[in-house]
């Protein structure tokens, strides 16, 4: 594999991964509409935290560890999810939506932390997909292994970040129902994922679908 092609292919995943649907990419736009750029941004950060310890352990011990382990980790994270749709919904009805300026605390930023190492999608992407493709690259030489982890994140992180700046500035120009409405079917689409998770770990997740898709 030459290097062009595998620089293609990390920002083809990058953004493939930043802007598929999933729990981070809603919890992006709820932030945003709550409380700017800044709280948004800060949720689309959050792969910069968790995933390290995914990439490590992926490539290293996960292959060895039993399936139960990754059911139990999809039911916690389908709960969170589940928490995180009741309040999205609760808040899509108050009276101060959208009235708050960026928050300056970190609250969002950690819920993005958890919502994402407690997802499923990243263990299974860097399992099935992300894993090999670093561990080839590293072998042919270090640098390749760098560049495709940089590329990829840049990405996805960067798509995510260009989706909160893209809300922020939009929710000043939306008129207050508008912006409910918004927050209501963020609230249901966090909880049509918190019943997929639930349903995924019933039943065992699809690995090869589940790869890539969803990691947003």
């Amino acid at each position: 594999m030459t290097e062009a092609p595998l620089w293609l292919l990390g920002l083809g995943l990058g953004l493939a991964a930043g802007v598929s649907p999933g729990p981070l990419m809603t919890l992006v736009v709820t932030a945003s509409l709550r409380g700017g750029m800044g709280a948004g941004g800060r949720v689309a950060l959050a792969p910069l935290i968790t995933d390290l310890p995914v990439i490590l352990l992926c490539v290293t011990l996960l292959a060895a560890l039993p399936a139960s382990f990754l059911r139990g980790l999809t039911v916690v994270g389908a709960l969170l999810v589940l928490y995180l749709a009741v309040r999205t919904l609760a808040e899509s009805r108050s009276a101060t939506l959208g009235t708050r300026a960026a928050t300056p605390g970190r609250r969002e930023l950690w819920q993005g932390v958890l919502v994402n190492i407690l997802s499923p999608h990243p263990w299974l992407f860097w399992m099935v997909v992300g894993g090999p493709l670093l561990l080839d690259a590293w072998y042919r030489h270090p640098a390749r292994g760098v560049a495709f982890v940089a590329v990829f994140y840049g990405v996805l992180v960067g798509s995510k970040l260009a989706l909160a700046w893209l809300v922020s500035r939009g929710r000043e120009r939306l008129a207050r129902h508008w912006q409910r409405r918004i927050m209501a079917a963020c609230g249901l689409l966090l909880l049509v994922f918190a019943l997929v998770l639930l349903r995924d770990a019933w039943y065992g997740m699809p690995v090869a679908s589940g790869a890539v898709a969803g990691r947003g």
